[in-house]
């Protein structure tokens, strides 16, 4: 399976200007002094209606499965699905001057992630499946492991205990994604719940740079599911990828 050119275009372009939306509304409602759960509210919601919206228009064939909209199971009878987190790291994003929060729209053909882009908008960034991004080489470090800011899961301690790593909290699970693909951070390892718009577009970035990209058992990340719960990944550099699997899975 592959995608067509357009496919990782149109992907880029909503996750770039939606992201371009969410900083401007985010400036607005802190200078109007709006409450933290109304920038939340309004985040999602604003987000989630404009990408619906251009992929009605870009993509009108295609299903959609949207953290911030009703499931359609209908998307199951489809080949090609979207999945989309509109704001992912609703909280960071209510935190401001925070950096790690992301938006993530991903095309899954056939339960295969085949385009898809993470855009960083507070950071100006947005990283996609093509052109794939860069990875820096490999840092002299003890393993550096990206984890939750305030719950550290189970696999990450358990990776950052055998191999004398250090953990690094952070936000959304794209800004963590993407810290491994851009060299701030080496694995990127959770256990515990996320679903399929959490990681489907890190997931796809991240392996388009060439990283290892799995479930943490080591089997491979598989979307458009009845249940679009998928609570577990590893992202980490393939040199490390060895070690993890058979640290968790020991």
């Amino acid at each position: 399976m592959s995608a067509s050119p357009r496919d990782h275009e149109v992907a880029a372009r909503i996750a770039t200007e939606a992201g371009y939306r969410l900083v401007e509304l985010r400036e607005k409602m802190v200078l109007d002094g709006t409450t933290w759960w109304e920038l939340q509210d309004q985040g999602d919601s604003q987000a989630h209606h404009w990408i619906m919206d251009q992929l009605a228009t870009d993509m009108p064939d295609d299903a959609v499965l949207s953290e911030e909209g009703a499931d359609d199971r209908s998307r199951l009878d489809y080949e090609r699905c979207w999945i989309i987190d509109p704001l992912d790291g609703t909280r960071e994003f209510s935190e401001p001057p925070r950096t790690d929060w992301a938006v993530h729209v991903a095309l899954v053909e056939n339960g295969e992630p085949i385009a898809g882009s993470v855009a960083l908008p507070a950071l100006d960034m947005t990283l996609s499946s093509d052109p794939a991004p860069e990875l820096p080489p490999p840092s002299n470090e003890p393993a550096r492991i990206i984890v939750s800011r305030s719950r550290p899961p189970v696999a990450a301690q358990m990776l950052a205990r055998e191999l004398g790593g250090q953990l690094l909290p952070m936000g959304s699970a794209g800004a963590k994604a993407m810290a491994v693909v851009l060299g701030h951070a080496d694995i990127y390892a959770h256990s515990g719940g996320q679903y399929e718009w959490d990681n489907c577009a890190p997931a796809v970035v991240a392996q388009a740079a060439g990283l290892h990209v799995s479930r943490i058992d080591g089997s491979p990340m598989v979307y458009n599911n009845p249940d679009p719960w998928l609570p577990d990944l590893l992202i980490c550099r393939k040199e490390w990828a060895q070690d993890c699997l058979a640290i968790i899975n020991g």
